[in-house]
């Protein structure tokens, strides 16, 4: 892969602070909004908020102890785990890198302000510090496990002392040859200061005595991230070695003529945020310079290694800023994630089988032409299962039909190396009117965003990027064609990103569809982010900041309506994260009244279920496996049982976040083709709800347990979508007999 691909979409796409979090005057203007909204209900008690809402962050923290715990889970391969156990690493720095970051700035500025469960910024912190070094500890621990288990499969990590005398040849060599020129070691000395440190940069520190004399001198070496942090052993046996290791083996080649009297490393994670500005005339220039500000933010983290010698440590800690950074002990590997480089290794016995997505046979049944089998009928793609090919074929195709003459495209993350930004440039090449509506607020992807915008313009794209102070999160493309004298629009609405790696990970949705109502919403969507013009009168899309929140409270009224005029009441939802406290209230309303609400959230979860008087009619379960859960699709039962034909069901970009209603461009859109309708409603969210191998419940009490089958067969959602093929992409190959099961739901079952 030339992309990493992780599970820290939770913690990337976040605000700009941690006051991006819903806060206690949130809640109390939630409540109200609500009460005014049922005059004739009982009155909602806003008091003791930390008995009705999970904290965000701790919320999060959990998130990643889930995660964590799937390196634990003996079902998967070792790799496998090891893989596991590293995203838990780089999710955990980006929480630091961002919302702790926040959090921080807060604190020092005295900005007092209640999170939505009444904790000042001080109190998060430490209580995020408190739960961190827990989850820290256990990755080190279960890292210690892993390299026992992986040694007895041939696959060695290896210490100093675990190295063989003819591989002290090779590795001595290679430290000569490979690694020795690429360092740099710094005397530290009153003048020769501190030098600064990057963003996850990673450093070891030493105190030397010069032989010939006896004089003392310290001396820092930053390790290049142009150097791989394993380096592999010849031989058919795996057998690696980690930088610091090999630096420590040849410091008599490093510091020649010196003794070592005691070394230690450290690493320091940096303030990463970038905020906009209103006064920013040129975007492009404005994130051109933040991004270098970026690499220099106040340090949030410092890591020390456990056993550093204590004058060492005290030099880190007052050279680094311990005023604004949260330090630990580390008693064990420093960055957790770069374990991810042994992943790469070619032992395919101990990672899950390969899989290749199919693609869309209802496509290939047209001759591979997916306008006319669009025209032909709707269709939804359910990725990874299905092929993200399609998506670029639908593209591609447009920019080499003459008949089309206009394409618009919003990109978010695009990857590294996008197809769907060739063949953007090909249709512009081609002649054809290009939009692309690129969001340099992608975080950790504006530099990437920026590069693809310049490239994109010089073939003659229109580039634009969107509202200052929003993001454009709505994943869109349009395709204007010429047809027996008409015009008829092609759509692409997608659940993530167009990026081609992630494709291959994350579960999304991509529907296509040609219906005209759908068409004139999309252009009016464009024409709001590229002309600020407001839509007016949208038949078929909602969209935020204008009109989703309120529509979803219409909706959940609707399920509550439903059920005191005596007929079933239900909320089926999955999404990344549920933090919004209006819409929070909202679903408590509807447990109130009887709604049964069962929610899939892989991520944040500040609203507490099973509460007697509170939440007693809804659940939360959270789905971690081989694949990251990232679709958001929302259900409305309409009156009937669900799941049920007459259901409302929505597939959107947006989470239930304050961030995602009000301060971005967000779609939701009504599935109403019968096919696409099941497949959605029938088969993705049953599935989520019925599986038992990689599903956690979430309790009162905000701890999450592992769902286990006691009885009956288990059933992995993953595992079934990757051998059943899809409702809508199936075409004439669908038939009632063909043996694909149809599932079912149980109340309980799940």
């Amino acid at each position: 892969m030339t992309d990493k691909i992780d599970q820290t979409e939770a913690t990337r796409d976040e605000d700009a602070s941690a006051t991006g979090a819903a806060t206690a005057a949130d809640i109390a203007h939630a409540v109200a909004e609500v009460q005014r909204s049922q005059k004739d209900e009982p009155v909602v008690d806003p008091v003791a908020p930390r008995e009705r809402y999970f904290n965000r962050e701790l919320s999060w923290l959990a998130f990643n102890e889930r995660v964590l715990d799937e390196a634990c889970n003996a079902a998967h391969p070792l790799l496998e785990r090891l893989r596991f156990l590293s995203i838990s690493g780089a999710n955990l720095d980006e929480f630091f890198m961002v919302r702790v970051a926040g959090l921080r700035g807060q604190q020092m500025n005295a900005v007092e302000q209640l999170s939505a469960d009444g904790l000042t910024p001080g109190q998060q912190l430490a209580a995020i510090a408190e739960s961190a070094d827990r989850l820290m500890q256990r990755q080190q621990e279960v890292r210690r496990v892993l390299r026992d288990e992986l040694a007895e499969r041939d696959f060695h990590i290896l210490h100093g002392h675990g190295i063989h005398e003819d591989e002290a040849e090779w590795l001595e060599a290679y430290f000569r040859e490979q690694v020795l020129p690429v360092l740099t070691p710094q005397a530290l000395d009153p003048a020769h200061p501190f030098p600064f440190i990057p963003n996850k940069g990673f450093s070891l520190v030493f105190d030397l005595k010069r032989l010939s004399d006896g004089e003392p001198i310290r001396e820092l070496l930053m390790v290049p991230t142009t150097l791989s942090r394993f380096v592999r052993l010849p031989g058919d046996v795996v057998r690696y070695v980690a930088i610091e290791t090999i630096i420590r083996r040849f410091t008599g080649l490093l510091f020649p003529g010196y003794a070592v009297l005691g070394d230690g490393a450290f690493r320091v994670i940096r303030d990463s945020d970038i905020e906009i500005e209103e006064e920013a005339e040129d975007l492009v220039r404005y994130y051109h310079t933040a991004i270098k500000r970026r690499r220099r933010g106040k340090v949030i983290r410092l890591r020390i290694e456990a056993g550093m010698p204590e004058p060492l440590e005290e030099l880190v800690r007052e050279a680094i800023g311990q005023d604004t950074a949260l330090v630990s002990e580390a008693s064990g590997f420093l960055g957790i994630a770069d374990l991810d480089q042994l992943v790469e290794e070619n032992r395919p016995d101990l990672k899950w089988p390969a899989f290749a997505p199919r693609f869309p046979e209802r496509i290939r049944e047209h001759g591979g032409d997916c306008f006319a089998a669009i025209r032909d009928k709707d269709i939804v793609v359910h990725h990874p299962y299905e092929s993200f090919e399609v998506v670029i074929a639908f593209l591609k195709q447009a920019a080499q039909d003459p008949d089309v003459v206009a394409i618009k495209q919003t990109l978010y993350r695009a990857g590294k190396q996008s197809a769907i930004i060739r063949a953007l440039i090909d249709a512009a090449e081609a002649g054809k009117s290009v939009t692309a509506v690129v969001e340099l607020k992608a975080r950790f992807d504006e530099e990437q965003n920026i590069m693809w915008a310049a490239q994109l313009e010089r073939a003659g794209v229109q580039v634009v990027y969107g509202f200052i102070d929003w993001k454009t999160h709505a994943k869109i493309s349009m395709v204007v064609r010429r047809e027996n004298g008409a015009i008829r629009t092609y759509c692409h609405f997608g659940t993530g990103n167009y990026h081609p790696i992630t494709a291959r990970i994350y579960t999304d949705l991509s529907f296509f569809t040609a219906d005209p109502r759908v068409a004139r919403d999309a252009g009016q969507v464009f024409n709001y982010i590229t002309g600020y013009v407001e839509p007016h009168d949208l038949e078929m899309v909602t969209i935020s900041p204008h009109g989703l929140r309120e529509r979803l409270a219409d909706l959940i009224d609707m399920e509550i309506d439903h059920v005191r005029a005596g007929r079933p009441g239900g909320i089926w939802a999955k999404m990344n994260s549920l933090v919004d406290p209006a819409i929070i209230e909202k679903l408590y309303r509807a447990s109130a009244a009887g709604v049964q609400v069962d929610l899939i959230i892989r991520g944040i979860c500040c609203l507490r279920p099973g509460v007697p008087g509170l939440s007693e009619n809804i659940r939360v379960k959270s789905v971690i496996g081989r694949f990251l859960e990232h679709s958001r699709i929302f259900c409305f039962g309409n009156g009937e049982a669900m799941p049920s034909p007459s259901a409302k069901v929505y597939i959107s970009s947006a989470d239930w976040m304050p961030r995602n209603l009000d301060r971005r461009v967000e779609y939701m859109l009504p599935i109403e083709n019968p096919t696409v309708h099941e497949q959605i409603l029938g088969q993705v969210m049953v599935a989520n709800l019925i599986d038992t191998e990689q599903s956690w419940t979430l309790k009162p009490d905000g701890s999450y347990d592992r769902i286990v089958k006691a009885e009956g067969k288990p059933f992995n959602l993953h595992r079934y979508f990757m051998t059943n093929p899809s409702l809508s992409g199936r075409g004439a190959a669908l038939k009632k007999s063909d043996g694909v099961p149809r599932l079912k739901l149980r109340r309980g079952g799940s």
